[in-house]
């Protein structure tokens, strides 16, 4: 199933602004610390140790911040500038993770942003590249 092209409703982006972000930060990091525990995110953690990073899915007006520290990923609670931020809408990051288009053809439709070091960005979107979506809950529900 291909993820239609969509925009969260701005109604429902202005109730997102106002929720906490910490709870769906800590989703995410404890998923990316299944996925390297399960070797599909193959990452090389002293390559990302002490960094911290950042998803904005713009048409959500959220942003998740989290960091890698030793062999795992915890919530960012830091307000400095992450080293690494993605943006993107929903859509295009499900789109991503699903493979349907990779980080490189986002990127240069200007549907992905990458701000930061881009020494970590290439490590980073190279990681992604590697990862084999396909074996995780969320293609599964997306198959449904």
């Amino acid at each position: 199933m291909r993820v239609p092209d969509f925009t969260l409703p701005s109604s429902l982006s202005k109730l997102l602004t106002h929720l906490p972000a910490t709870p769906p930060a800590f989703v995410l990091a404890a998923g990316l610390n299944q996925l390297v525990k399960r070797g599909i995110l193959p990452a090389d953690m002293s390559l990302l140790d002490g960094r911290r990073f950042e998803v904005r899915v713009q048409d959500a007006g959220i942003s998740l911040r989290f960091s890698a520290v030793g062999q795992g990923f915890q919530v960012d609670r830091s307000t400095d500038e992450p080293d690494l931020r993605f943006t993107a809408n929903a859509a295009d990051f499900a789109r991503m993770m699903l493979r349907e288009e990779d980080p490189d053809t986002l990127f240069f439709n200007r549907k992905l942003i990458i701000e930061g070091d881009t020494e970590l960005g290439l490590i980073v979107k190279n990681l992604l590249d590697s990862v084999d979506w396909s074996g995780t809950p969320v293609a599964r529900f997306m198959a449904a």
